[in-house]
C-alpha cells in the first residue's frame, strides 16, 4: 500500500465554530495550505518534467483553479462551464487541455473563441467536428488521441477502460480505420490520452495501468506513424473521500515510471512530455463539510439524525447508485447529548436522502455542528443542488486559518430567446 502523506495541520474545531457561526450551515471550507501540499506531493512522485492538468469535474472552484494554477497545474475541462470557471479565475484558455466524449460544435466554438487551443479527441466524429471547428475560427489545434486500450493491467478503482466504453477510440477500430482517415486540414495530432481507472486502491495497480498505457502508446505511434509528442497517462491517484483517512503518498511510482518509459520509450532525445490528471488527490482532503443537526428522532427503534446537508450538499454522484458516500465519520462539535448511533440523513422529502448508516457519535443533540472531513472532491457540484430548491452551501475558502474568500452557488432561471405567438 502506499505510504500516507504528511498534510498540513488542519484548521482546529474553534476555527471551523467560528465559521459556522460567521457563515451558516451547511458551508464547505476549502484549506489552501492544504491543496499545496498534495500538489507538491503529486509533483514529487511524478517523473521530473511532468505536465499536472487539474481535473476541474472534481471541483471547479474557482479559487482552487488559481491557486492551483499558480502552483503549475494546467486546466482540464469537459465543458463550457467549467472553462468559465477557469476564466473566472483569471488563467489563460490556452494552458486549457479540452476533453470529453460529447463536445458539441457550439461548446467547440465556445472553446475555441476563447483561446483553447489543446483538446482530445474521442472518435473520428470527434476530430472532424473539431477540424470543422477550427476551420470556421481560422486556427490551428492540437488533438491527443484518446484510447480505449484493449487489456486493463488491474480491477480495482473505476474502470474507464479495456471494456466498452463511450470514452475513446478502441485500440482495433483505430488501428483499422486510421490509414484510410483523413485529418482535417487544421489539426495536429501530438499523441495519445489515456485514463484506464480512476481512485487506484494502491501504487502496484497504478503503477501498471500507468505502465500498460505507456506500451499501447509506443505500439500505436510506431503502427499508425504518429509522433507521440504528448502523453496524457491520465490520474488514478486515491484519496478518501467523506470520512476519515489521509491522501497517499507514492514513493515508488516515479522510478517504476522510469523504467517503464526507458524500456519502451528508449530515445531521451525524442521522448514525450508526460501529463497527468487530478481532481481528487488534489482537493480532496481540503475540504471539509459544517453540516449542523436539526433534529434527533427515533423511528421503530431506529434512531435518526436529521442534518441540514442532504444529498443535495454532498451527493457523492449517490443519485446514480455508483458511489454511496457510506462511510462519513464527522467530528462533533458540543457534545450536549447522549451518546448515540443513528443514521444521518439530510432535510429533503425523500427517503433516498441519507448520508450515512448507523454512525457512533458521542453527544448528538439539535444545534450541534457535523465536521465531514475529505469532502473538497466530488463535493458540491457532485450533488443536486436543484433539488427541493434549497440554499445552495457556502464556499469558504481559508489559508493558514484566516477567510481570503466566501461566496454561494446560485441557481438563476433564465429566459431562453423570443416566445413566438
Amino acid at each position: 500500500m502506499p505510504e500516507s502523506a504528511t498534510s498540513a495541520a488542519p484548521l482546529s474545531g474553534g476555527d471551523f465554530d467560528a465559521l459556522a457561526k460567521a457563515y451558516g450551515t451547511p458551508a464547505y471550507v476549502y484549506d489552501l495550505t492544504r491543496t499545496e501540499q498534495a500538489y507538491t506531493d503529486l509533483a514529487a512522485a511524478l517523473p521530473e518534467g511532468s505536465r499536472i492538468y487539474f481535473s476541474l469535474k472534481a471541483n471547479p472552484h474557482p479559487a482552487l483553479v488559481r491557486h492551483l494554477g499558480g502552483l503549475g497545474a494546467c486546466p482540464e475541462v469537459s465543458s463550457a462551464g467549467e472553462l468559465d470557471a477557469v476564466l473566472a479565475a483569471g488563467r489563460p484558455a490556452g494552458d486549457v487541455l479540452y476533453t470529453g466524449p460529447g463536445k458539441t460544435s457550439a461548446e467547440l466554438d465556445r472553446a475555441l473563441s476563447a483561446g483553447v487551443r489543446v483538446l482530445s479527441a474521442e472518435s473520428f466524429a470527434d476530430l472532424e467536428r473539431i477540424g470543422a471547428a477550427a476551420e470556421r475560427h481560422g486556427v490551428d489545434v492540437d488533438c491527443l488521441l484518446r484510447v480505449n486500450a484493449p487489456d486493463a493491467a488491474g480491477g480495482s478503482g473505476l474502470r474507464m477502460t479495456g471494456t466498452s466504453s463511450q470514452f475513446g477510440f478502441d485500440y482495433d477500430r483505430l488501428v483499422e480505420g486510421w490509414p484510410a482517415f483523413r485529418p482535417p486540414a487544421r489539426v495536429t495530432v501530438r499523441g495519445f490520452h489515456f485514463f484506464p481507472l480512476t481512485n487506484a486502491r494502491d501504487e502496484t495497480t497504478l503503477l501498471g495501468e500507468m505502465a500498460q498505457s505507456v506500451r499501447c502508446a509506443a505500439e500505436l505511434s510506431r503502427r499508425l506513424g504518429i509522433p507521440l509528442e504528448l502523453l496524457d497517462l491520465g490520474g488514478g491517484f486515491a484519496a478518501p473521500y467523506a470520512g476519515p483517512g489521509t491522501r497517499p503518498r507514492y514513493p515508488a511510482l516515479r522510478a517504476g515510471l522510469e523504467r517503464v518509459l526507458d524500456e519502451h520509450l528508449p530515445d531521451t532525445d525524442r521522448r514525450p512530455v508526460l501529463a497527468f490528471e487530478s481532481g481528487r488527490y488534489l482537493v480532496a482532503d481540503c475540504g471539509t463539510l459544517l453540516t449542523t443537526v436539526v433534529d434527533v428522532k427515533e423511528s421503530k427503534g431506529r434512531m435518526y439524525a436529521v442534518l441540514d446537508a442532504g444529498i443535495n450538499a454532498l451527493g457523492g454522484l449517490s443519485a446514480t447508485g455508483r458511489v454511496l458516500p457510506a462511510d462519513i465519520g464527522p467530528d462533533v462539535t458540543g457534545m450536549s447529548g447522549p451518546e448515540r448511533t443513528a443514521d444521518l440523513v439530510g432535510p429533503l422529502c425523500t427517503p433516498l436522502d441519507r448520508l450515512a448508516r448507523r454512525v457512533r457519535l458521542d453527544g448528538l443533540a439539535p444545534g450541534d455542528v457535523l465536521r465531514v472531513p475529505n469532502t473538497g472532491a466530488y463535493g458540491l457540484t457532485a450533488s443536486l443542488l436543484g433539488f427541493l430548491s434549497r440554499p445552495v452551501a457556502a464556499e469558504v475558502v481559508t489559508v493558514a486559518g484566516h477567510v481570503v474568500e466566501a461566496s454561494r452557488l446560485t441557481l438563476v432561471r433564465t429566459t431562453e430567446g423570443e416566445i413566438q405567438p
